[in-house]
Order: C-alpha cells, then structure tokens, then sequence
C-alpha cells in the first residue's frame, strides 16, 4: 500500500512518477520519496546473483510496501482508546515528518557507504523549492486517508501520468504519443468509474466529491510539480538520487519541524502517545519500510530497468487494494471494481507503448 515520502515520503508517489517517466530517479507514494543512488545498485550487483536479482527485487517491493500500507491505514484510520474515549490520528504533518527523518538517515547512510566520491553541486533553493512540492504532496495524501477509504487514496495516486502530461505539455513543451493519451483516458474513465456514487435518498451524507478526493487532486498535481522539479535538477545539475534524496527530506524536515511546533501540533502529538504509546513503534516501523521499499524498487531500475519496475510497482499496488478490503473490510462496489480494472490497464499499457516523448521544437 503506497507511500508518501519520501514518499513515501518522497513516497511510493513521486519515485514512481519519476520511474514511470525518467529512468532511475527519485520517487512516491508516495507514496510514493527518493530513490538509492547508482552506487547502491553497483554495490549490491557484486553480491546478488543474478538468478536471484528478479525474486528478491519482486519480494522486497511487495514485503515492505505491502506492511507500510497496513501500517499506514492502522495509524491514520484506527481508532484509540475504547467507547466514548475513542480518537482518531489527526497528526499528518508529525506523520510525514517522522518519515522524513528516516528517510534522511537512510540516504546519509548509502551516501556515505557507496556514494561518498561524488560532489553535489545542486543549489540549495532547488532542493528547498522541490521539497515544498514534495511535502504537499505527502501531507495532502496521508491527511485524504481522514476522508477516503484507502483503495481510494491508492487508487487516486495512480493517477500520476495524468499530471505528469499536463505538467510535460503545459510547462516542458513535450509532445506525447498517441499511446499515451489512450493510457490517460483509460485512467480517467477507471477513476470516473470508481468515484461515481449513485444518487442517496434525501438526508444521506453520502459526498459525490469531497475534502478527501480534492486533498487527493492537490496531492497529484504537486507530485507532478514535484518531477518537473526533479527533471530540472537531473538536466542541470546531475544531481544524484542519493543526494536528492538526503537533501529534500533535510529540507522538509526543517519545514515540517517549525510547521508541527508553531501550530502546536508537536505538544498534542507527544500527549496522543503518552496516552496510546503503540502508535510510536507502528510510526517508526512505517518509516523504515518506506526507506526499504525505496532501496529495492531502485535496485529493480539498475537491474531490470524502468519497465520492469513499472510492472512490479503497479501490480503491487492492486494487490494493494485487494488486501485493503479484505483485512481492513473496504467494501468495494462492481463498479467500483471496472474502474480499477481500468485503471491499471492504462497503468500497464503506460509502462509497455507510453513512453514515447519528443519535445516541440522552438
């Protein structure tokens, strides 16, 4: 179940825009965060086998991000404490500020056992601009789950070629292929499909569109802000996945922590666990199988290639889906079930004939 970061955290979400469109690069649900780097992937090459590379690069994505998800809905839906007493998780930015630490911690650690060589010398605005993208991003995603039911946030960060078009067309003059449009409005109809409610007797409060689906739209269209950032960065700069991932969650953790003190969010936060103290372990557990789930999804890029991991990624988050409902009891109309459908066959035919782009000439 996806990521924030980093991304996620820079979660599932933005690394697999990234992968989706660019090669080896930072994710994501976000979930999706950043990606290792290239040293990371040479490292582990020498030591895995190469009939074992497609296994464990398979097992590694779906283990960690199968139990972040589990983690992710249990934190920020269940409910604390018992009767009238019951509370809900309302700290989102405490969440994704956690995650960012973490996530800082395991980049430092790669760059300094495979990456420690290389000069980084992006400017430091362009990590702190991208890192307010990226962080919108995350807290719009995780704050959706208040909401939405998780097939849906995970559904609706599916959704990220829609406004990686966008952005590409609009703002990088690119050109697609005709594939690619077949893939968006595959996507579009397979989320229609999914949030279309029938019309309620007079009283329900049932939501045709709410806070939860417009946090989710925000979400996507800085994830594509977020890439663009990122393309930048990459073109420019050569900027290193590690360092873009070290230095983007340095950079959020500095936003998010004057963010959770001067809103108070802090105070309330450590009082939440000093009252429910098992939500800690759940946090920190979600932190650390995002950074994992990071380190084999880029593994998979060094290894099999984008395509490859488009493939795993995708499959993984409709297995996503399908766990949500049976563990979690998400029930999920037909449908809602043609949508989905829909929506990863887009997913799929992207990673396969969509990744043609040509830029307009000038």
């Amino acid at each position: 179940m996806s990521p924030a970061a980093p991304a996620g955290a820079l979660r599932d979400a933005v690394l697999e825009v990234a992968l989706s469109g660019r090669g080896a690069a930072m994710g994501a649900g976000a979930g999706t965060g950043a990606g290792a780097g290239a040293g990371t992937g040479a490292g582990a090459g020498t030591a895995l086998p190469e009939r074992l590379r497609l296994p464990v690069c398979c097992l590694g994505v779906f283990a960690c991000y199968f139990y972040y998800g589990i983690l992710q809905e249990s934190i920020t839906r269940g409910r604390y404490g018992e009767g009238a007493e019951q509370e809900r998780f309302r700290f989102a930015l405490t969440l994704v500020f956690i995650q960012c630490v973490v996530n800082a911690a395991f980049a430092k650690l790669l760059i300094h056992v495979f990456d420690a060589v290389k000069v980084d010398r992006t400017r430091s605005w362009l990590y702190a601009a991208c890192s307010l993208s990226y962080l919108g991003a995350m807290v719009s995603s995780n704050s959706a789950l208040q909401f939405v039911s998780y097939p849906t946030q995970v559904l609706g960060k599916s959704c990220k070629p829609i406004p990686v078009m966008l952005l590409g067309v609009t703002l990088l003059r690119k050109r697609y292929p005709p594939a690619k449009y077949l893939c968006v409005l595959l996507i579009v109809a397979g989320v229609a499909l999914f949030l279309y409610k029938p019309k309620r007797a007079a009283g329900s409060d049932e939501h045709v569109f709410g806070y939860g689906e417009l946090l989710l739209l925000l979400s996507l269209t800085l994830d594509g802000l977020t890439g663009v950032s990122q393309d930048h960065m990459r073109a420019h700069y050569q900027t290193g996945s590690n360092h873009m991932m070290l230095n983007v969650n340095l950079w959020s953790t500095l936003f998010l922590g004057a963010g959770i003190v001067f809103t108070g969010e802090l105070g309330e936060f450590l009082s939440f666990t000093e009252r429910f103290p098992s939500v800690i372990y759940n946090i920190l557990l979600f932190g650390l199988t995002s950074a994992l789930g990071q380190s084999f999804i880029f593994m998979t890029v060094v290894y099999f290639g984008p395509l490859t991991c488009s493939i795993i990624t995708t499959t993984r988050k409709f297995f996503t889906i399908l766990a949500s409902v049976i563990l979690f009891a998400n029930p999920i109309s037909s449908m809602q079930w043609v949508g989905t459908v829909l929506v990863f066959l887009g997913l799929g035919l992207d990673a396969k004939f969509g990744k043609g782009v040509k830029k307009t000439s000038h």
